[in-house]
């Protein structure tokens, strides 16, 4: 007799890496909404998430005046510090229809912010070039070969992009070696973890893969978790987009 047994497969199991994280964000942002929760704006920006460790806007350079762009703009609290701190024209792009309604509904009017619900890669097709571009965190959740190449393009010649990534997960393996996402949780107090993917690379993959896409990285740094039990390590990436190639003439 034939068996007729249904296996229940997870909803994310059948999902792409992007897919996934789509979902992810889009829940977090639905519970952060439901507790009214508006992180502050920072007094300086950070780039890992314990206070204090690591560089601050000065990574960027000199943005007064100049267009940024905050690549998975969550809540929002960053692009509000750079435009009243540093005198930046940022806007903030963020794919969650949850995670922008947090932002606008916090930041609406601030002078010199913008917040774009949209696809990252479809909104730099049709955009202005931006003068500098930084993601914290938020870059490690889309595939790399359809991000770096829409920044690529998106960035003036000469532009900054910062990125902070994980370089260890948040279980304490190493960097991957290979350009695959890996299984992460996005932890929420009092709520189940939101299950992601994540690509968390070694320093070297990310430099090949922005090298390989237009990129040259300028500076790597390591920031170990202030405890030193536990074994998170974040990694920031100061890279710089190469000027374009001139047209050889036939």
């Amino acid at each position: 007799m034939p068996d007729d047994t249904r296996r229940t497969i997870p909803a994310e199991a059948t999902m792409s890496a992007e897919d996934t994280n789509t979902r992810a964000w889009h829940i977090y942002g639905q519970r952060q909404l439901a507790r009214s929760y508006t992180p502050p704006v920072p007094a300086r920006l950070g780039w890992t998430p314990w206070e204090g460790i690591g560089p601050g806007a000065e990574v960027l350079g000199e943005i007064t005046g100049r267009r940024v762009l905050d690549i998975g703009s969550g809540a929002g609290h960053h692009a509000v510090h750079l435009a009243q701190a540093h005198g930046a024209v940022v806007t903030g792009i963020e794919l969650s229809p949850t995670q922008h309604e947090r932002a606008v509904s916090a930041h609406a009017g601030v002078p010199d912010v913008e917040f774009v619900q949209a696809d990252v890669t479809e909104y730099l097709a049709e955009t202005e070039p931006f003068d500098a571009a930084y993601a914290i965190g938020s870059l490690a959740f889309i595939d790399p070969h359809r991000s770096l190449p829409a920044l690529r393009d998106g960035l003036r010649p000469g532009a900054p992009l910062i990125l902070s990534l994980l370089h260890t997960d948040l279980h304490g393996r190493g960097p991957s070696t290979e350009v695959s996402p890996r299984e992460q949780t996005i932890l929420l107090r009092d709520d189940p973890p939101l299950p992601t993917q994540m690509w968390v690379l070694a320093p070297q993959l990310w430099e090949d893969l922005l090298t390989e896409y237009g990129f040259r990285v300028e500076a790597v740094g390591l920031f170990p978790h202030p405890d030193e039990n536990v074994m998170v390590i974040q990694q920031l990436l100061r890279a710089r987009r190469l000027p374009d190639r001139p047209v050889q003439a036939r």
